[in-house]
């Protein structure tokens, strides 16, 4: 819930991409036990949880707007599109405008 309120405003544009360390303050917790934690209950790192939470908002963005891939990414709190992109290969396999093309296609 704490990151889908994170993207419901324009907080991403403001503060960027949301990190481990503001997840852990904003529930009162350190870094390392919001990790375990993580970890635990997902199997992966804290940072690779939030990345494929960014990347889940992306992919809903990418479907259901017109927006190019550059807005996006700088409403997502990506300060440069090419970091959304990257993140977005490595975890999709493609980019964001193929998946775009191929989703819709």
């Amino acid at each position: 819930h704490l990151l889908g309120d994170y993207f419901r405003d324009d907080r991403p544009e403001r503060e960027g991409v949301p990190t481990v360390r503001w997840c852990a303050e904003q529930l009162h917790l350190s870094p390392n036990y919001f990790g375990d934690m993580i970890s635990k209950q997902t199997g992966k790192t804290a940072s690779e949880y939030i990345q494929s939470k960014v990347v889940e908002r992306a992919k809903d963005m990418l479907l259901s707007t017109t927006k190019p891939m550059s807005e996006i990414a700088y409403s997502l709190g990506f300060q440069y599109p090419q970091h959304m992109s990257r993140m977005f290969k490595r975890l999709v396999g493609h980019s964001p405008n193929k998946y775009r093309t191929q989703q819709r296609g």
